[in-house]
């Protein structure tokens, strides 16, 4: 076989293996829609409806997934594209989530701190759109969006899993108090692994634990609390080892647990490893679930597609994928994330939004994460985090920045950028209703 003919076999085996990809990722959506539909009081007749929109919502997506991801790993969002529908190929108007303010803002917020690498996600929490999707590569504007790979290890941004699955299967609360030994940010066996107290012993409740990313003190959480089936549980309900079905192309994240409780175990839980990695879009789905009372949607980019005679054939629909914790659980979790800007390792970057007295009704929460990575090579910075109001509003938000030698922002300071944006309209209206 010629070089010629083993390059295309190869494309061909790429481009089958990406379309069994995505099949099992409709699989899988509608085996947990399904799941979560018999969970509540409706009969057969109900059930089979609502199963029939998800599937026809899924098919469509998988149809405008195989036209728009190579736009949009591009960075482009055209007007017009000719789509293959199904079995015929017709052009459309496409019409997309973003917000051109917002997006505008995550590109132009990247391009003035130039990181080596950089990408921002803006999700609705309550329905999947994508209000910005922005990528930034200083030595190559024109690589590849890097909010849709799945190449940076997840870091402590894994701690959320951890803490998930300790307050929803172990029913541990943000004030139970964790032993332990060693320094906060490293995570030696002799220490972790350790369970007899000394002078030198140290306690902290899980709440300070999580907001001061403390590694030892969840390592010591897995292995007195947690079973390895639960961490792995909670990883899949957090969309690792699974396909995203959004209508656009995602890397698929990926999370390796180990079966016995030991040192290994201990570091995927503090997020102390470089195997567990995920995508910008999947850690907003993270931070969405955890704000939406533990409902995650999955995202969606194009809001609707006209034909030429101007009608709309196409309009983007929420897809839930079910609840993966309970609503006092994900509440659970939103005052450990709060924590995290007010006092814990975001607080710098959330300082002057925190103090601002005009943003006083706005929650919000998050969770960083740092390690170095290979694929780019460099210093992850990772932030996801969540901003609400009393009007329901609910934002999640990812940003990752990568250096290679020296840092120019920090991904937290882009996610307070990010919520400060979105609500400066809304209390400046607040205001002036007030002062009238």
């Amino acid at each position: 076989m010629s070089s010629k003919h083993k390059k295309t076999y190869f494309l061909r085996l790429v481009q089958l293996h990406k379309k069994i990809k995505i099949q099992i990722g409709i699989l899988v959506s509608l085996l947990v829609a399904f799941v979560t539909l018999t969970a509540f009081n409706y009969d057969d007749s109900e059930i089979e409806v609502i199963s029939k929109q998800v599937k026809r919502n899924l098919e469509q997506r998988t149809q405008i997934s195989n036209t728009m991801s190579k736009h949009i790993k591009a960075g482009q969002f055209p007007a017009n594209v000719e789509f293959d529908w199904f079995d015929r190929k017709e052009k459309f108007q496409v019409n997309y989530t973003l917000d051109e303010r917002l997006q505008n803002d995550a590109d132009n917020l990247l391009k003035r701190y130039r990181p080596d690498y950089g990408a921002v996600v803006l999700l609705d929490a309550t329905t999947g759109r994508i209000l910005a999707l922005s990528s930034y590569q200083k030595d190559d504007p024109k690589a590849s969006h890097l909010a849709l790979r799945a190449t940076y290890p997840a870091a402590s941004l894994f701690k959320i899993i951890t803490a998930s699955a300790a307050i929803e299967k172990a029913g541990v609360s943000p004030y139970h108090t964790i032993k332990f030994n060693g320094a906060n940010y490293t995570l030696y066996k002799k220490n972790v692994m350790n369970d007899k107290e000394n002078r030198w012993t140290r306690k902290i409740t899980l709440k300070d634990a999580f907001a001061r990313s403390i590694n030892t003190a969840f390592g010591r959480l897995s292995l007195e609390s947690l079973e390895p089936a639960d961490l792995l549980d909670f990883a899949n309900r957090f969309m690792f080892n699974q396909a995203i079905p959004a209508d656009f192309e995602v890397e698929q994240g990926f999370a390796h647990v180990p079966t016995e409780k030991s040192y290994e175990l201990t570091q995927v839980a503090s997020g102390f490893n470089r195997i567990n990695r995920l995508s910008p879009v999947q850690g907003a789905m993270i931070a969405a679930a955890v704000v939406n009372d533990g409902k995650m949607l999955v995202p969606y980019i194009v809001d609707s597609m006209k034909n030429p005679e101007g009608d709309i054939f196409y309009k983007g629909e929420p897809l839930e994928k079910g609840y993966i914790m309970t609503a006092e659980s994900a509440g659970q979790m939103r005052k450990m994330m709060e924590q995290t800007v007010i006092g814990g390792t975001s607080r710098k970057s959330f300082r002057n939004l925190v103090r601002d007295r005009r943003f006083r009704e706005i929650e919000m929460g998050g969770k960083t994460g740092h390690l170095t990575g290979d694929n780019p090579k460099g210093r992850v910075d990772w932030f996801v985090g969540y901003a609400t109001d009393d009007q329901n509003r609910k934002l999640a938000v990812a940003a990752i920045t990568i250096s290679k030698k020296f840092w120019t922002v920090k991904s937290s300071f882009i996610g307070q950028y990010m919520f400060r944006s979105y609500f400066e309209p809304v209390v400046k209206k607040k205001t002036v209703a007030f002062r009238q």
